[in-house]
């Protein structure tokens, strides 16, 4: 199960256990247990402080972690894919090894008072699944009164559909859907026990550079602003952007290979070896441009002297009925999270570039069926994608068909197209539909900056705007290609044109 390179990375980290971990497991005639036996056995003989007995638990394969001090952790099948790092610091955390989060955090975990199971849909494949388990089973260690398991979607079909589950990941928690999609362990805590935090924003200093978003462009324009020794803040609802939804990246000079949640930790370290404040928690309402630039937010308001606005992009609506009803309920936008649950499914992919194309090949080895949707008379992805897309024999790919509707009773069920030639509409019944039509910029709270058409902020080559003070980055601007590393270098182009305004005003100052 486990190759002789990842059995010695384990052994390594089992090496940090201050305790013995007791795995209990439940096993039936199933492939599934067998594989999950061939798992445990794997990791038996990596730590003498590994115990493995026989259990009885709600699902079969399934295992649950123990300790003298903790317990209240199970995986439900096994824990392979993106879920193995969650299962690595499960074990680590039931061994001994302390949660690395906030003292806060950890008193409101342990002050939770009330007996709360919880259980997570997931697929292995899901970049988002993993931060949703890894701070529910922080609560388990933490609070014996909290139980936490991890639920594998494609090992439990049948429990998957018969809760109607069609995106992941979903949560559970006292018989009841608790959160649906990606979700942080503070704002867990708060959907148990709202606790508003005070980030003192009127004792906040003047600063010489705000940056509003935390994907890479505004890390990038918050970096090179602290470089020039300016007092430099970031601001944004949550660090990470759009890139935290990217599986893999191949494409970023340098790196062969990475994963956009693990890119954006790296980048957010890198960020901390500088003097930015990085204000997280806050959604950015509007602005007011004088003396000072006023920065106006959800908590109060924020006063710069330069601003550089990477608010970046959003996944694109395709505006037809039941697109916003269906959504979580066959209608899904990421087919790495959900995919594995449409398998042996019909679905639909709508949108023929190159996002469109490449989750109709993810799709096609998974589902029945898959149905390509392409508004224009040609696929506009890649010729090598194409090429590809066109070797599954259960792909049918249909142009010129603009989306009239999506429908059902409870969950999608029926996709409804009209033939642009024609003008024919054509019904067809479909499990689930994948929306894959592009990005939107975020810039619909922005009233005074001059913008195309597509809501993107125009800049020059300095990345300004029509706002004296005021700069852009990003995929939220009119860059003619929406790349990392292109967003990365306007993010740098906007910092430094900040920093020259400011130095050509004479209006700044140094730490």
């Amino acid at each position: 199960m486990l190759d002789q390179n990842l059995k010695n990375q384990v052994a390594e980290y089992f090496k940090l256990l201050e305790k013995e971990v007791l795995i209990s497991v439940d096993l039936d005639d199933s492939e599934n247990s067998k594989d999950l036996k061939k798992f445990l056995d794997d990791l038996r003989g990596l730590s003498d402080k590994i115990k493995i007995e026989e259990g009885d638990l709600k699902f079969k394969p399934s295992f649950s972690l123990s300790s003298d001090s903790a317990s209240g952790i199970t995986f439900a099948g096994i824990p392979l894919g993106h879920e193995f790092e969650s299962f690595i610091l499960a074990i680590l955390q039931v061994g001994g090894r302390p949660p690395k989060i906030d003292q806060k955090i950890r008193e409101r975990i342990m002050a939770i008072d009330e007996e709360m199971n919880f259980e997570t849909i997931v697929s292995l494949s899901c970049h988002n699944c993993p931060e949703v388990v890894q701070a529910l089973n922080i609560m388990a260690v933490l609070n014996p009164k909290i139980s936490h398991t991890m639920v594998d979607g494609s090992a439990f079909t049948d429990y998957v559909e018969d809760l109607g589950i069609l995106a992941v990941p979903t949560t559970y928690a006292k018989g009841e859907v608790f959160n649906s999609g990606k979700i942080s362990l503070e704002e867990i805590l708060n959907k148990i026990k709202k606790e508003e935090v005070d980030l003192k924003l009127e004792e906040r200093p003047l600063y010489d550079c705000l940056v509003i978003g935390g994907g890479p462009s505004g890390a990038t324009a918050a970096i090179y602003a602290a470089r020039k020794g300016i007092r430099t803040a970031l601001v944004a609802k949550e660090f990470g952007g759009q890139v935290k939804e990217t599986l893999g990246i191949e494409n970023i000079t340098g790196i062969e290979y990475t994963e956009g949640p693990k890119y954006m930790e790296d980048v957010k370290a890198h960020l901390d070896k500088y003097k930015v404040e990085v204000i997280e928690g806050l959604s950015v309402t509007g602005i007011e441009n004088g003396e000072e630039i006023k920065i106006l937010t959800d908590k109060g308001n924020l006063f710069a002297k330069t601003l550089v606005i990477a608010t970046g992009a959003k996944w694109r609506l395709i505006g037809v009925p039941g697109e916003i009803e269906f959504r979580n309920k066959g209608v899904a936008y990421c087919t790495h999270c959900d995919g594995p649950l449409f398998k042996g499914k019909k679905v639909t992919v709508i949108g023929g570039g190159n996002s469109g194309v490449e989750a109709a090949i993810d799709l096609a080895s998974l589902a029945r069926e898959v149905l390509v949707l392409e508004f224009l008379p040609e696929l506009k992805a890649d010729k090598v994608l194409q090429d590809k897309l066109r070797e599954f024999k259960n792909v049918k790919i249909v142009t010129n068909a603009e989306t009239e509707a999506l429908s059902g009773e409870k969950v999608l069920e029926k996709i409804s197209y009209k033939d642009r030639l024609s003008g024919q509409v054509i019904e067809e019944d479909t499990d689930g539909c994948f929306i894959q039509v592009g990005l939107v910029p975020m810039t619909e709270w922005l009233d005074h900056v001059k913008k195309n058409p597509r809501g993107e902020i125009i800049v020059n080559e300095f990345g300004a705007t029509n706002l004296e003070g005021i700069y852009g980055a990003g995929d939220c601007t009119n860059s003619a290609f929406k790349q990392i590393v292109i967003a990365e270098g306007s993010g740098a182009t906007a910092a430094l044109g900040a920093y020259n305004y400011l130095m050509t005003k004479g209006n700044w100052s140094f730490y």
